[in-house]
C-alpha cells in the first residue's frame, strides 16, 4: 500500500494563504467507504509545533473524529508534543495531533491491531482501515452584494 504525505510545513504554507477546507474519506476491509467534510482547517507552523488550530466541526457519514484534537500539536516518536503523560506517537507507532492518544491516527500501522493501527474512531472504532485520504481545497467564498 503506498503512501503519500505532502508534509507538515506545506500544509501550513497552503493553509495560511488561503482559507482551506478538508474532506476525509475513510474506507474499512469490507469495502464500506464514508467521508468528514470540514468547512475551514489549518495548521500552524513549525515554531507553534504544527498544531490543528482551525477546525470547524465536521459533517458526514464516517463520524467527526477529529474535532476532539482542535487546539492540540503534532507529535511524533522523537517529539512529544502531546497533551498526555506518555508519549502517544511513539506508543501508538505513528504521527499525529494527539491529545490523549486520540480517537483518530492515520499514520499508524497498515492493518495494524487496536490503536496501533490506522483508525477513525467514530467509523470502526479502533479497527484497522484500508484507506484514509485527506484532501484540501480553497474554501469557495460567498460575497454578498451591497445593493
Amino acid at each position: 500500500m503506498a503512501s503519500f504525505f505532502l508534509g507538515l510545513d506545506k500544509i501550513h504554507a497552503l493553509t495560511t494563504e488561503f482559507s482551506q477546507e478538508l474532506l476525509v474519506i475513510l474506507e474499512d476491509f469490507q469495502g464500506t467507504e464514508v467521508f468528514e467534510k470540514y468547512e475551514r482547517f489549518a495548521i500552524a507552523d513549525e515554531d507553534e509545533l504544527y498544531a490543528l488550530n482551525t477546525l470547524t466541526p465536521g459533517s458526514g457519514t464516517a463520524g467527526d473524529s477529529l474535532i476532539h484534537n482542535k487546539f492540540y500539536n503534532f507529535s511524533t516518536y522523537d517529539r512529544d508534543n502531546d497533551a498526555s503523560d506518555k508519549n502517544c506517537a511513539e506508543e501508538r507507532k505513528g504521527a499525529w495531533w494527539y491529545k490523549n492518544c486520540t480517537r483518530a491516527q492515520f499514520t499508524g500501522i497498515y492493518n495494524g491491531t487496536s490503536s496501533l493501527g490506522i483508525y477513525w474512531s467514530e467509523f470502526r472504532n479502533k479497527t484497522s482501515l484500508k484507506k484514509t485520504i485527506m484532501m484540501i481545497r480553497p474554501r469557495k467564498i460567498s460575497y454578498i452584494d451591497d445593493d
